[in-house]
Protein backbone atom coordinates (compact mmCIF):
# COMPACT_ATOMS: atom_id res chain seq x y z
CA UNK A 1 0.00 0.00 0.00
CA UNK A 2 1.26 3.49 -0.84
CA UNK A 3 2.30 5.65 2.08
CA UNK A 4 2.12 9.43 1.73
CA UNK A 5 1.04 12.52 3.56
CA UNK A 6 -2.39 12.14 1.96
CA UNK A 7 -3.66 8.56 1.68
CA UNK A 8 -5.82 7.99 -1.38
CA UNK A 9 -8.63 5.46 -1.64
CA UNK A 10 -8.41 2.74 -4.28
CA UNK A 11 -11.15 2.31 -6.85
CA UNK A 12 -13.82 -0.16 -5.89
CA UNK A 13 -14.34 -3.13 -8.18
CA UNK A 14 -17.58 -3.60 -10.06
CA UNK A 15 -19.17 -7.04 -10.11
CA UNK A 16 -20.08 -8.60 -13.43
CA UNK A 17 -21.77 -11.88 -14.21
CA UNK A 18 -19.67 -14.70 -15.63
CA UNK A 19 -21.40 -16.38 -18.55
CA UNK A 20 -19.85 -19.33 -20.39
CA UNK A 21 -21.67 -21.49 -22.95
CA UNK A 22 -21.47 -25.23 -22.35
CA UNK A 23 -22.18 -28.09 -24.70
CA UNK A 24 -25.11 -30.28 -23.67
CA UNK A 25 -22.98 -33.44 -23.82
CA UNK A 26 -20.12 -32.02 -21.73
CA UNK A 27 -19.74 -31.59 -18.01
CA UNK A 28 -20.47 -28.03 -16.92
CA UNK A 29 -17.01 -26.94 -15.76
CA UNK A 30 -18.40 -23.63 -14.49
CA UNK A 31 -20.18 -25.39 -11.64
CA UNK A 32 -16.99 -25.04 -9.57
CA UNK A 33 -16.47 -21.38 -10.58
CA UNK A 34 -17.95 -18.55 -8.47
CA UNK A 35 -21.05 -17.11 -10.11
CA UNK A 36 -19.70 -13.56 -9.98
CA UNK A 37 -16.14 -12.33 -10.39
CA UNK A 38 -14.97 -8.82 -9.57
CA UNK A 39 -12.66 -6.80 -11.78
CA UNK A 40 -11.82 -3.11 -11.79
CA UNK A 41 -13.54 -0.84 -14.26
CA UNK A 42 -10.34 1.23 -14.39
CA UNK A 43 -6.82 1.09 -12.97
CA UNK A 44 -6.55 4.89 -12.99
CA UNK A 45 -7.05 5.51 -9.27
CA UNK A 46 -4.68 2.70 -8.31
CA UNK A 47 -2.03 3.94 -10.75
CA UNK A 48 -2.38 7.50 -9.47
CA UNK A 49 -2.00 6.31 -5.88
CA UNK A 50 1.14 4.23 -6.30
CA UNK A 51 2.97 6.18 -9.03
CA UNK A 52 4.81 8.57 -6.66
CA UNK A 53 6.75 5.60 -5.24
CA UNK A 54 8.16 4.59 -8.65
CA UNK A 55 11.43 6.10 -9.91
CA UNK A 56 13.44 6.23 -13.11
CA UNK A 57 17.13 5.35 -12.78
CA UNK A 58 19.88 6.71 -15.02
CA UNK A 59 23.42 5.41 -14.63
CA UNK A 60 26.64 6.79 -16.05
CA UNK A 61 29.66 4.61 -16.61
CA UNK A 62 33.14 5.58 -17.71
CA UNK A 63 34.27 3.64 -20.79
CA UNK A 64 37.95 3.67 -21.71
CA UNK A 65 38.67 4.85 -25.23
CA UNK A 66 40.38 2.26 -27.44
CA UNK A 67 44.07 2.57 -28.18
CA UNK A 68 45.12 4.20 -31.46
CA UNK A 69 45.63 0.84 -33.14
CA UNK A 70 42.02 -0.08 -32.35
CA UNK A 71 40.52 3.05 -33.97
CA UNK A 72 39.16 2.97 -37.53
CA UNK A 73 41.95 3.13 -40.11
CA UNK A 74 41.38 5.18 -43.27
CA UNK A 75 43.66 5.68 -46.28
CA UNK A 76 45.78 8.83 -46.32
CA UNK A 77 44.01 11.53 -48.27
CA UNK A 78 40.61 9.97 -47.72
CA UNK A 79 37.70 12.42 -47.22
CA UNK A 80 37.08 10.67 -43.88
CA UNK A 81 40.61 11.36 -42.61
CA UNK A 82 39.80 14.86 -41.34
CA UNK A 83 36.54 13.63 -39.78
CA UNK A 84 38.20 10.94 -37.67
CA UNK A 85 41.08 13.24 -36.69
CA UNK A 86 38.62 15.91 -35.51
CA UNK A 87 36.60 13.30 -33.61
CA UNK A 88 39.74 12.05 -31.82
CA UNK A 89 40.78 15.58 -30.92
CA UNK A 90 37.40 16.27 -29.29
CA UNK A 91 37.58 13.07 -27.26
CA UNK A 92 41.19 13.55 -26.23
CA UNK A 93 44.00 11.00 -26.61
CA UNK A 94 42.56 7.69 -25.42
CA UNK A 95 40.36 9.60 -22.93
CA UNK A 96 37.27 8.06 -21.37
CA UNK A 97 33.85 8.20 -22.92
CA UNK A 98 30.62 8.18 -20.93
CA UNK A 99 27.97 5.50 -21.30
CA UNK A 100 24.40 5.85 -20.04
CA UNK A 101 21.83 3.23 -19.12
CA UNK A 102 18.22 3.43 -18.03
CA UNK A 103 16.20 1.39 -15.57
CA UNK A 104 13.48 1.57 -12.95
CA UNK A 105 13.05 1.21 -9.21
CA UNK A 106 10.72 1.90 -6.31
CA UNK A 107 10.93 3.55 -2.90
CA UNK A 108 10.38 1.32 0.15
CA UNK A 109 10.95 3.78 3.00
CA UNK A 110 10.31 7.49 3.68
CA UNK A 111 14.02 8.12 4.27
CA UNK A 112 15.01 7.06 0.75
CA UNK A 113 15.79 3.35 0.36
CA UNK A 114 15.15 2.26 -3.23
CA UNK A 115 14.98 -1.25 -4.74
CA UNK A 116 16.08 -2.07 -8.30
CA UNK A 117 17.89 -4.77 -10.26
CA UNK A 118 21.60 -5.38 -9.83
CA UNK A 119 22.11 -5.35 -13.60
CA UNK A 120 20.62 -1.85 -13.79
CA UNK A 121 23.37 -0.28 -11.64
CA UNK A 122 26.24 -2.76 -12.05
CA UNK A 123 29.52 -0.99 -12.83
CA UNK A 124 27.94 2.47 -12.61
CA UNK A 125 30.07 5.47 -11.65
CA UNK A 126 27.05 7.68 -11.05
CA UNK A 127 23.41 6.82 -10.32
CA UNK A 128 20.70 9.45 -10.66
CA UNK A 129 17.14 8.94 -9.41
CA UNK A 130 14.31 10.77 -11.16
CA UNK A 131 11.11 10.97 -9.14
CA UNK A 132 7.56 11.00 -10.40
CA UNK A 133 6.51 14.47 -11.57
CA UNK A 134 5.06 16.45 -8.69
CA UNK A 135 6.38 14.02 -6.11
CA UNK A 136 8.71 16.49 -4.38
CA UNK A 137 12.39 16.06 -5.25
CA UNK A 138 12.99 15.98 -8.99
CA UNK A 139 16.39 14.27 -9.30
CA UNK A 140 18.73 12.98 -6.59
CA UNK A 141 22.03 11.13 -6.69
CA UNK A 142 22.00 7.66 -5.14
CA UNK A 143 24.58 5.51 -3.39
CA UNK A 144 24.67 1.73 -3.53
CA UNK A 145 23.76 0.11 -0.21
CA UNK A 146 24.22 -3.49 -1.33
CA UNK A 147 23.76 -5.88 -4.24
CA UNK A 148 22.94 -9.55 -4.70
CA UNK A 149 23.84 -10.92 -8.17
CA UNK A 150 22.26 -14.28 -7.29
CA UNK A 151 18.77 -12.75 -7.30
CA UNK A 152 19.69 -9.72 -9.45
CA UNK A 153 18.57 -7.32 -6.71
CA UNK A 154 20.12 -4.10 -5.44
CA UNK A 155 19.32 -1.47 -2.82
CA UNK A 156 20.11 2.22 -3.30
CA UNK A 157 19.88 5.18 -0.92
CA UNK A 158 19.10 8.83 -1.57
CA UNK A 159 19.05 11.73 0.89
CA UNK A 160 15.75 13.57 0.41
CA UNK A 161 14.88 16.87 2.04
CA UNK A 162 11.64 15.43 3.40
CA UNK A 163 9.81 12.13 3.61
CA UNK A 164 9.27 10.26 0.35
CA UNK A 165 6.18 8.37 -0.77
CA UNK A 166 6.87 4.65 -0.48
CA UNK A 167 5.17 1.28 -0.91
CA UNK A 168 4.90 -1.91 1.10
CA UNK A 169 5.74 -5.45 0.08
CA UNK A 170 2.79 -7.75 -0.51
CA UNK A 171 2.54 -11.54 -0.11
CA UNK A 172 3.43 -12.93 -3.55
CA UNK A 173 2.43 -16.39 -2.37
CA UNK A 174 -1.16 -15.16 -2.17
CA UNK A 175 -1.19 -14.09 -5.82
CA UNK A 176 -3.05 -16.64 -7.88
CA UNK A 177 -2.68 -17.43 -11.55
CA UNK A 178 -5.20 -15.14 -13.23
CA UNK A 179 -4.97 -12.30 -10.68
CA UNK A 180 -4.61 -8.75 -12.03
CA UNK A 181 -1.21 -7.05 -11.66
CA UNK A 182 0.27 -3.69 -12.71
CA UNK A 183 3.84 -3.22 -13.96
CA UNK A 184 5.34 0.25 -13.65
CA UNK A 185 8.61 1.76 -14.78
CA UNK A 186 10.56 3.44 -17.56
CA UNK A 187 10.23 1.26 -20.68
CA UNK A 188 12.66 2.05 -23.49
CA UNK A 189 13.48 5.36 -21.82
CA UNK A 190 10.00 6.73 -22.49
CA UNK A 191 9.43 7.84 -18.91
CA UNK A 192 6.86 6.77 -16.34
CA UNK A 193 4.55 4.12 -17.76
CA UNK A 194 1.92 1.67 -16.50
CA UNK A 195 0.88 -1.65 -18.01
CA UNK A 196 -1.73 -4.10 -16.78
CA UNK A 197 -1.90 -7.88 -17.04
CA UNK A 198 -2.42 -11.00 -15.05
CA UNK A 199 -0.27 -13.50 -13.18
CA UNK A 200 0.43 -16.08 -15.88
CA UNK A 201 2.38 -18.53 -13.70
CA UNK A 202 4.12 -18.80 -10.34
CA UNK A 203 7.42 -20.29 -9.23
CA UNK A 204 9.29 -19.87 -12.51
CA UNK A 205 13.07 -20.51 -12.50
CA UNK A 206 15.32 -18.86 -15.07
CA UNK A 207 18.97 -19.34 -14.14
CA UNK A 208 19.61 -19.34 -10.40
CA UNK A 209 19.12 -21.60 -7.39
CA UNK A 210 17.11 -18.91 -5.59
CA UNK A 211 14.77 -18.18 -8.49
CA UNK A 212 11.08 -17.71 -7.70
CA UNK A 213 9.71 -15.61 -10.53
CA UNK A 214 6.16 -14.51 -11.17
CA UNK A 215 5.39 -14.76 -14.88
CA UNK A 216 3.07 -12.05 -16.19
CA UNK A 217 1.67 -10.85 -19.50
CA UNK A 218 1.77 -7.22 -18.35
CA UNK A 219 3.98 -5.46 -20.89
CA UNK A 220 7.60 -5.34 -19.66
CA UNK A 221 10.33 -3.92 -21.90
CA UNK A 222 13.92 -2.77 -21.64
CA UNK A 223 14.02 -0.03 -19.02
CA UNK A 224 11.33 -1.69 -16.90
CA UNK A 225 14.06 -3.66 -15.12
CA UNK A 226 13.96 -3.04 -11.39
CA UNK A 227 10.46 -1.62 -11.42
CA UNK A 228 7.62 -2.93 -9.25
CA UNK A 229 4.87 -5.41 -10.04
CA UNK A 230 1.82 -4.40 -7.99
CA UNK A 231 -1.21 -6.36 -6.86
CA UNK A 232 -4.62 -4.71 -6.70
CA UNK A 233 -3.99 -3.58 -3.12
CA UNK A 234 -1.08 -1.42 -4.27
CA UNK A 235 1.49 -3.79 -2.73
CA UNK A 236 4.68 -4.90 -4.45
CA UNK A 237 4.54 -8.63 -5.17
CA UNK A 238 7.47 -8.71 -7.59
CA UNK A 239 10.50 -6.89 -9.00
CA UNK A 240 10.39 -6.79 -12.82
CA UNK A 241 13.58 -8.43 -14.01
CA UNK A 242 13.48 -10.17 -17.38
CA UNK A 243 11.47 -10.94 -20.49
CA UNK A 244 11.40 -13.87 -22.87
CA UNK A 245 11.44 -12.49 -26.40
CA UNK A 246 12.99 -13.33 -29.77
CA UNK A 247 12.87 -9.64 -30.74
CA UNK A 248 13.92 -7.85 -27.54
CA UNK A 249 10.44 -6.37 -27.08
CA UNK A 250 7.52 -7.55 -24.99
CA UNK A 251 5.58 -10.52 -26.32
CA UNK A 252 3.64 -11.03 -23.11
CA UNK A 253 6.16 -13.23 -21.26
CA UNK A 254 7.75 -11.23 -18.47
CA UNK A 255 9.26 -12.25 -15.14
CA UNK A 256 9.33 -10.51 -11.77
CA UNK A 257 11.30 -11.82 -8.78
CA UNK A 258 8.69 -12.64 -6.14
CA UNK A 259 8.43 -10.58 -2.99
CA UNK A 260 8.78 -13.86 -1.05
CA UNK A 261 12.45 -13.82 -2.10
CA UNK A 262 13.06 -10.11 -2.70
CA UNK A 263 11.84 -8.78 0.65
CA UNK A 264 14.23 -10.95 2.67
CA UNK A 265 17.19 -10.16 0.38
CA UNK A 266 16.46 -6.42 0.56
CA UNK A 267 16.21 -6.52 4.37
CA UNK A 268 19.63 -8.21 4.56
CA UNK A 269 21.22 -5.74 2.16
CA UNK A 270 19.93 -2.82 4.22
CA UNK A 271 21.02 -4.34 7.53
CA UNK A 272 24.37 -5.85 6.53
CA UNK A 273 25.21 -4.47 3.08
CA UNK A 274 25.37 -8.06 1.86
CA UNK A 275 23.36 -11.28 1.98
CA UNK A 276 23.69 -13.77 4.83
CA UNK A 277 21.94 -16.94 3.71
CA UNK A 278 21.51 -20.05 5.76
CA UNK A 279 23.58 -23.09 4.73
CA UNK A 280 22.60 -26.68 5.46
CA UNK A 281 25.74 -28.24 4.01
CA UNK A 282 24.36 -30.98 1.75
CA UNK A 283 24.28 -31.79 -1.94
CA UNK A 284 20.83 -32.87 -3.00
CA UNK A 285 18.69 -34.04 -5.91
CA UNK A 286 14.98 -34.45 -6.51
CA UNK A 287 13.30 -37.77 -5.80
CA UNK A 288 11.75 -39.04 -9.03
CA UNK A 289 9.52 -42.06 -9.62
CA UNK A 290 12.52 -44.24 -10.53
CA UNK A 291 14.03 -43.68 -7.07
CA UNK A 292 10.89 -44.25 -4.99
CA UNK A 293 11.00 -48.05 -4.84
CA UNK A 294 14.78 -48.19 -4.44
CA UNK A 295 14.59 -45.86 -1.46
CA UNK A 296 11.65 -47.65 0.14
CA UNK A 297 9.34 -44.65 -0.09
CA UNK A 298 5.61 -44.78 -0.71
CA UNK A 299 5.73 -41.96 -3.26
CA UNK A 300 8.03 -39.27 -4.68
CA UNK A 301 8.53 -36.88 -1.80
CA UNK A 302 11.31 -34.87 -0.23
CA UNK A 303 14.83 -34.45 -1.62
CA UNK A 304 17.61 -37.00 -1.66
CA UNK A 305 20.97 -36.22 -0.02
CA UNK A 306 23.78 -37.21 -2.39
CA UNK A 307 26.75 -35.93 -0.40
CA UNK A 308 27.45 -34.47 3.05
CA UNK A 309 30.68 -32.44 3.10
CA UNK A 310 32.11 -31.13 6.33
CA UNK A 311 29.60 -28.68 7.74
CA UNK A 312 26.32 -28.31 9.67
CA UNK A 313 24.59 -31.45 8.35
CA UNK A 314 27.60 -33.67 8.89
CA UNK A 315 27.84 -32.45 12.47
CA UNK A 316 24.13 -33.13 12.98
CA UNK A 317 24.37 -36.69 11.67
CA UNK A 318 22.68 -36.36 8.28
CA UNK A 319 24.03 -38.99 5.87
CA UNK A 320 24.27 -39.52 2.14
CA UNK A 321 21.18 -41.46 1.07
CA UNK A 322 18.87 -39.73 3.56
CA UNK A 323 15.69 -38.23 2.15
CA UNK A 324 14.91 -34.82 3.66
CA UNK A 325 11.15 -34.70 4.24
CA UNK A 326 10.81 -31.43 6.16
CA UNK A 327 12.85 -28.43 7.23
CA UNK A 328 11.91 -26.49 10.36
CA UNK A 329 8.47 -28.08 10.29
CA UNK A 330 7.83 -27.18 6.64
CA UNK A 331 7.35 -30.10 4.19
CA UNK A 332 9.95 -30.23 1.43
CA UNK A 333 8.75 -31.01 -2.09
CA UNK A 334 11.78 -30.34 -4.30
CA UNK A 335 15.34 -29.03 -4.42
CA UNK A 336 14.37 -25.47 -5.35
CA UNK A 337 12.02 -25.15 -2.40
CA UNK A 338 14.55 -26.51 0.10
CA UNK A 339 17.32 -24.22 -1.15
CA UNK A 340 14.99 -21.23 -0.87
CA UNK A 341 13.72 -21.93 2.65
CA UNK A 342 17.21 -22.72 3.95
CA UNK A 343 18.58 -19.52 2.41
CA UNK A 344 15.85 -17.55 4.15
CA UNK A 345 16.60 -19.04 7.57
CA UNK A 346 18.77 -17.13 10.04
CA UNK A 347 22.46 -17.97 10.12
CA UNK A 348 23.30 -19.62 13.45
CA UNK A 349 19.73 -20.72 14.14
CA UNK A 350 18.94 -24.31 15.11
CA UNK A 351 16.27 -26.00 13.00
CA UNK A 352 14.77 -29.48 13.02
CA UNK A 353 15.35 -31.49 9.85
CA UNK A 354 13.28 -34.65 9.38
CA UNK A 355 14.87 -37.36 7.21
CA UNK A 356 13.81 -40.78 5.98
CA UNK A 357 16.50 -43.43 6.54
CA UNK A 358 16.25 -47.23 6.37
CA UNK A 359 12.46 -47.15 6.50
CA UNK A 360 12.25 -44.80 9.47
CA UNK A 361 11.84 -41.06 10.01
CA UNK A 362 14.44 -39.27 12.12
CA UNK A 363 14.38 -35.66 13.30
CA UNK A 364 17.82 -34.10 13.67
CA UNK A 365 18.60 -30.58 14.99
CA UNK A 366 20.94 -28.69 12.65
CA UNK A 367 22.67 -25.37 13.41
CA UNK A 368 22.84 -23.45 10.13
CA UNK A 369 26.05 -21.88 8.90
CA UNK A 370 26.42 -19.03 6.39
CA UNK A 371 26.33 -20.10 2.77
CA UNK A 372 28.57 -17.26 1.57
CA UNK A 373 31.32 -18.48 3.91
CA UNK A 374 31.05 -22.11 2.89
CA UNK A 375 33.71 -23.56 0.65
CA UNK A 376 32.60 -25.84 -2.14
CA UNK A 377 34.55 -29.06 -1.77
CA UNK A 378 34.88 -31.17 -4.88
CA UNK A 379 36.62 -34.44 -5.61
CA UNK A 380 38.90 -34.10 -8.66
CA UNK A 381 37.50 -36.67 -11.05
CA UNK A 382 38.15 -36.68 -14.78
CA UNK A 383 35.41 -37.48 -17.26
CA UNK A 384 37.28 -39.79 -19.62
CA UNK A 385 39.46 -42.88 -19.30
CA UNK A 386 41.10 -45.37 -21.62
CA UNK A 387 39.17 -48.41 -20.39
CA UNK A 388 42.15 -49.89 -18.52
CA UNK A 389 41.61 -51.69 -15.24
CA UNK A 390 42.50 -54.87 -13.42
CA UNK A 391 39.05 -56.39 -12.88
CA UNK A 392 35.71 -55.57 -14.47
CA UNK A 393 32.09 -56.63 -14.37
CA UNK A 394 29.13 -55.94 -16.63
CA UNK A 395 25.60 -54.99 -15.62
CA UNK A 396 22.81 -52.72 -16.85
CA UNK A 397 24.53 -52.25 -20.21
CA UNK A 398 27.73 -50.87 -18.70
CA UNK A 399 31.16 -52.15 -17.69
CA UNK A 400 32.67 -51.03 -14.39
CA UNK A 401 36.31 -51.42 -13.41
CA UNK A 402 38.26 -51.51 -10.19
CA UNK A 403 40.79 -48.70 -9.77
CA UNK A 404 44.50 -49.51 -9.87
CA UNK A 405 47.46 -47.14 -9.88
CA UNK A 406 47.60 -47.03 -13.68
CA UNK A 407 43.93 -46.13 -14.04
CA UNK A 408 44.16 -43.65 -11.19
CA UNK A 409 47.03 -41.86 -12.93
CA UNK A 410 45.48 -42.10 -16.40
CA UNK A 411 42.27 -40.27 -15.49
CA UNK A 412 43.65 -38.06 -12.73
CA UNK A 413 41.99 -39.58 -9.67
CA UNK A 414 43.20 -38.49 -6.25
CA UNK A 415 44.76 -41.05 -3.95
CA UNK A 416 41.76 -40.87 -1.62
CA UNK A 417 39.15 -41.56 -4.33
CA UNK A 418 37.48 -44.94 -3.97
CA UNK A 419 34.84 -46.76 -5.97
CA UNK A 420 34.55 -48.23 -9.43
CA UNK A 421 34.99 -46.52 -12.79
CA UNK A 422 32.49 -46.86 -15.63
CA UNK A 423 34.71 -47.78 -18.58
CA UNK A 424 31.93 -48.55 -21.09
CA UNK A 425 28.26 -47.62 -21.36
CA UNK A 426 26.29 -49.03 -24.29
CA UNK A 427 24.16 -46.48 -26.10
CA UNK A 428 21.12 -48.76 -25.91
CA UNK A 429 21.69 -49.87 -22.31
CA UNK A 430 19.70 -48.80 -19.27
CA UNK A 431 22.72 -47.24 -17.56
CA UNK A 432 23.26 -44.95 -20.56
CA UNK A 433 19.55 -44.14 -20.63
CA UNK A 434 19.72 -43.09 -16.96
CA UNK A 435 22.64 -40.77 -17.71
CA UNK A 436 25.74 -42.82 -16.80
CA UNK A 437 28.79 -42.23 -19.01
CA UNK A 438 32.40 -43.37 -19.35
CA UNK A 439 34.50 -41.89 -16.55
CA UNK A 440 31.69 -41.80 -13.98
CA UNK A 441 32.53 -43.19 -10.55
CA UNK A 442 30.20 -45.67 -8.86
CA UNK A 443 30.62 -45.00 -5.14
CA UNK A 444 27.74 -46.96 -3.61
CA UNK A 445 25.39 -49.74 -4.64
CA UNK A 446 22.35 -50.40 -2.48
CA UNK A 447 23.59 -47.60 -0.20
CA UNK A 448 26.72 -49.58 0.62
CA UNK A 449 30.24 -48.47 -0.45
CA UNK A 450 31.81 -50.53 -3.24
CA UNK A 451 35.40 -50.56 -4.43
CA UNK A 452 35.63 -54.09 -5.89
CA UNK A 453 33.64 -55.77 -8.64
CA UNK A 454 32.77 -58.57 -6.20
CA UNK A 455 31.17 -56.05 -3.83
CA UNK A 456 29.31 -54.50 -6.77
CA UNK A 457 27.92 -57.85 -7.92
CA UNK A 458 27.04 -58.86 -4.35
CA UNK A 459 24.98 -55.71 -3.75
CA UNK A 460 23.12 -56.11 -7.04
CA UNK A 461 22.33 -59.73 -6.18
CA UNK A 462 21.28 -58.77 -2.63
CA UNK A 463 18.76 -56.33 -4.07
CA UNK A 464 17.37 -59.08 -6.31
CA UNK A 465 17.19 -61.54 -3.41
CA UNK A 466 15.28 -58.95 -1.39
CA UNK A 467 12.66 -58.77 -4.13
CA UNK A 468 13.47 -55.21 -5.14
CA UNK A 469 12.58 -54.05 -8.64
CA UNK A 470 15.51 -51.60 -8.75
CA UNK A 471 18.86 -50.96 -7.13
CA UNK A 472 20.12 -47.56 -6.00
CA UNK A 473 23.59 -46.41 -7.07
CA UNK A 474 25.52 -43.32 -6.00
CA UNK A 475 27.68 -42.00 -8.82
CA UNK A 476 30.02 -39.03 -9.18
CA UNK A 477 30.94 -37.00 -12.22
CA UNK A 478 33.56 -34.25 -11.90
CA UNK A 479 33.02 -34.25 -8.15
CA UNK A 480 29.23 -33.91 -8.28
CA UNK A 481 27.29 -36.83 -6.74
CA UNK A 482 23.82 -38.06 -7.67
CA UNK A 483 21.72 -41.17 -7.11
CA UNK A 484 20.50 -43.34 -9.97
CA UNK A 485 17.95 -46.19 -9.73
CA UNK A 486 18.57 -49.04 -12.22
CA UNK A 487 15.90 -51.65 -12.94
CA UNK A 488 16.54 -55.25 -11.90
CA UNK A 489 13.63 -56.73 -13.88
Amino acid sequence: MIHSTQRLALAAGTAIALAMPTAPFAQNVTEEVPARIERPVSFAQLAETISPSVVNITTTTGVERPADDMLPQVPEGSPFEDFFREFQDRQGPNGPRRGNALGSGFVISPDGYIVTNNHVIQGADEIMIEFYPGGGDDVLEAEIVGTDPNTDLAVLKVEPEGDLDFVDWGPSEDSRVGDWVLAMGNPLGQGFSVSAGIVSAQGRALRGVYDDYIQTDAAINRGNSGGPLFNMDGEVVGVNTAILSPTGGSIGIGFAMSSAVAEDVVDQLIEFGETRRGWLGVRIQNVDDDLVEALGLDDAQGVLVTDVPEGPSAEAGIESGDVILSFDGQPVTDVTELVRVVAGAAVGSEVDVTVFRDGEELTLPVTLARREDAEDEAVPVAAENDGAGPATTEAFGMTVSEIDDGLREAIGLGDDVEGLVVVEADDDGEAFEKGLRRGDLVIEVGQEPVDTVDAFDAQVQAARDAGRRSVLMLVRREGEPRFVALNLE
